[in-house]
């Protein structure tokens, strides 16, 4: 390699970490307000969808009632 490329290549790379180092760290931005009410729902109706998924596959008889109910109450966090 050239020892001009070679110098050209060291200072492209020293000024790029100057630049990096010297710019100021993003603003970290606020956590969003935790809407309870709001999300709650979403997340019970989806709680119960998988519920009444389980339900089915239960009464098809791909799960037994012992399966069932553990996994019910993992949904539910029991």
């Amino acid at each position: 390699m050239m020892p001009a490329r070679r110098v050209a290549r060291r200072t492209s790379r020293r000024t790029s970490r100057r630049m990096s180092a010297a710019q100021p760290p993003p603003e970290q931005a606020a956590p969003p307000p935790a809407a309870a009410p709001a999300s709650a729902a979403p997340a019970e109706q989806d709680d119960m969808a998988q519920i009444e998924q389980l339900a089915k596959m239960k009464n098809q008889g791909i799960l037994t009632e012992e399966e069932f109910q553990a996994k019910k109450k993992q949904i539910l966090g029991i």
